[in-house]
């Protein structure tokens, strides 16, 4: 299929309507078998459970055009079931595994002419996502849901071609003790909005949040994991009951590991152990691998010796494997490329 005509290289990180969309419907409790659809308007009452009480989650994944041509994505099965485990916790119905990474292709396949081309930086960003459609007043979980999936050709998350960003810590918590910070509930991010736009508004491209029961220990950003470098060339990722357990932080894992032969550890991160760190990186879907050269704690500048001119050495190692691997230049393991055919 020949691809559309767009500005690849400079689409930016946002919404574009495509040609179809994934719908499932789940009512009398179960769900129907789902269809690709044109329409990308969603009729639903006043009342809809998602508009009151906020009963929605959401997934996030990617497909890229291979140097040879080929269309992927990358570990979806995995973002199937995180969703299925955010849906336990909002007591929401479980969509089967199978179910959810079919739609996944069939909205590929349907809108492979948006699927950027190798080599142009970007890429098909892909959002099933889930809610309470039916109306409800009193305080309870909805009867009746929707599951939809929709694509839109993306660029970089973050501005700067790949340039450790700013990020400070902030003073207010992503998520609570014994709360839904691990899980993927749509209620998470709209409860981080006001920090990110301060800390827009402030000058820095992110926040770091810290453990909400101590405020001590690191936990993530508002959209991403963090990895730490020691100099000894070690692979730290922190490690919270609160923290969404994030797809791309556990394949780097698995990369520094197995392809890099490095040491890794998942522990308590001290934010008072930052300046000992060599590198430091954000991971994520959208954010893929991005560098951070400083961390701003309330005036007092933590840089890290990589710089703010690139990324540090490990960092890039990790960055050019992941991304090798989901383009199909590198053998990935098994199961982790999903061809769309």
């Amino acid at each position: 299929m020949e691809k559309k005509n767009l500005d690849w290289a400079n689409i930016g990180f946002g919404y574009r309507k495509t040609d179809k969309r994934y719908v499932a419907n789940f009512k009398d409790g179960k769900w129907d078998n789902g269809a690709l659809i044109d329409d990308d308007m969603i009729t639903m009452s006043e009342c809809a459970c998602v508009l009151q009480y906020a009963q929605t989650c959401f997934e996030g994944l990617k497909a890229y055009t291979t140097e040879d041509g080929k269309i992927v994505c990358f570990r979806p099965d995995l973002n199937a079931q995180r969703m299925s485990d955010t849906c336990k916790r909002l007591e929401m119905p479980q969509l089967s595994v199978e179910q959810f990474v079919e739609g996944v292709k069939a909205v590929v396949k349907a809108n492979e002419a948006y699927v950027p081309p190798f080599g142009s930086g970007a890429t098909l960003y892909i959002r099933p996502y889930m809610f309470g459609i039916n109306p409800v007043i009193g305080v309870k979980p909805a009867s009746e849901y929707q599951f939809r999936i929709f694509s839109t050709p993306v660029g970089p998350y973050f501005k700067g071609d790949a340039k450790p960003i700013t990020i400070k810590v902030s003073d207010f918590d992503r998520a609570a003790p014994h709360g839904t910070g691990h899980v993927k509930a749509g209620l998470n991010y709209a409860m981080s909005l006001h920090a990110i736009v301060t800390a827009h508004a402030e000058g820095y491209d992110e926040n770091l949040y810290l453990d909400p029961a101590t405020r001590t220990k690191v936990e993530e950003t508002g959209g991403a994991n963090f990895i730490f470098i020691t100099k000894d060339n070690k692979v730290v990722t922190p490690k919270s009951d609160s923290i969404l357990p994030s797809i791309t932080r556990r394949s780097l894992m698995t990369v520094a590991k197995d392809y890099l032969g490095l040491e890794v550890e998942q522990r308590e991160v001290y934010l008072d152990e930052l300046k000992d760190f060599a590198e430091c990186c954000l991971c994520g879907t959208a954010a893929v691998v991005t560098p951070v050269g400083k961390i701003v704690d309330h005036g007092k500048d933590i840089c890290f010796p990589s710089g703010m001119e690139k990324m540090g050495p490990i960092t890039k190692k990790l960055y050019d494997t992941l991304t090798g691997i989901q383009m199909c230049k590198i053998e990935a393991p098994e199961g982790w490329i999903c061809e769309i055919k």
